[in-house]
């Protein structure tokens, strides 16, 4: 494996740099410090909004060492070192609504990530759980609201056994006033954004403003929503524990997040 031209190292968060217990290990951060030494940048690639992840970073034990942020599965990209925030095709409110209607007779919720609250037009037991595991408070809204702001993504959040159900009635979605995709996240989220977004847009956003290409990164991953970005870097990194379909494009697979995967691939290549 050669790591001579990585210039960025970019992992993503939950089942990744986090352990199931939502800490990032010790030996992990020394991996960090390591990268950094040598003068490779390294940043947080996640779909959790970039306010909340900026929130999290002096939890995990990583305040000064993380120079840059991709959030928002790709639609927002923040640079430390230059203090630089962008955001890139945002939904409209109206589009988030008609999604809501579509599925109105299920039982799920909706959430919309914003400045590191969940928004959501009810309280029930889907937010309070996803609020409770991803450490993020929730904000109770009304339709009007909803309507006159537009939000980079939009998330519904089901009992696991119930996302094939999900999945089928998204299939039967369609609007021709608006753009939208969709992509299961995690074992409780589907999420909604633009199609034009992707972790690796964001991440050739990134790499483009600090002169590098795509070549020049390596990534750290293991759901679906990080089969492309995996796909697409010099170098893709998945966990042991990371899907099969993410696996497929990887270069490597290293050990799972609970056994200091990524300070293995670092300490092994770097």
């Amino acid at each position: 494996m050669n790591t001579e031209n990585i210039k960025v190292v970019m992992s993503d968060v939950d089942g990744t740099l986090l352990t199931d217990a939502g800490t990032v290990s010790p030996n992990t951060i020394d991996a960090i410090k390591k990268l950094r030494k040598k003068g490779i940048l390294f940043g947080i690639c996640s779909g959790r909004d970039l306010h909340n992840v900026k929130e999290l970073i002096p939890g995990w034990g990583l305040s000064g060492l993380v120079d840059a942020i991709v959030g928002s599965g790709g639609a927002e990209i923040f640079d430390s070192r230059t203090d630089t925030y962008e955001c890139f095709y945002p939904l409209s409110g109206s589009l988030i609504w008609e999604i809501i209607k579509h599925f109105k007779d299920m039982d799920i919720n909706f959430a919309i990530p914003d400045h590191g609250i969940l928004l959501v037009l009810k309280e029930d037991r889907h937010i309070r759980s996803l609020s409770a595991k991803d450490h993020i408070p929730y904000k109770v809204i009304d339709r009007s609201y909803l309507l006159d702001h537009e939000f980079l993504k939009m998330m519904i959040i089901c009992d696991p056994e119930n996302m094939e159900q999900v999945i089928r009635r998204s299939r039967t979605f369609s609007d021709q006033r608006y753009k939208s995709s969709a992509l299961q996240t995690a074992a409780m989220l589907y999420e909604y954004m633009d199609p034009r977004i992707s972790k690796t847009f964001g991440l050739e956003q990134l790499m483009k403003r600090n002169h590098f290409t795509m070549e020049n990164l390596c990534t750290f991953g293991d759901a679906d929503n990080d089969y492309d970005m995996t796909k697409h870097a010099g170098i893709g990194v998945v966990m042991a524990n990371g899907s099969k379909r993410t696996k497929s494009a990887a270069d490597y697979v290293t050990d799972d997040n609970n056994h200091d995967g990524i300070s293995k691939f670092v300490h092994k290549f770097f």
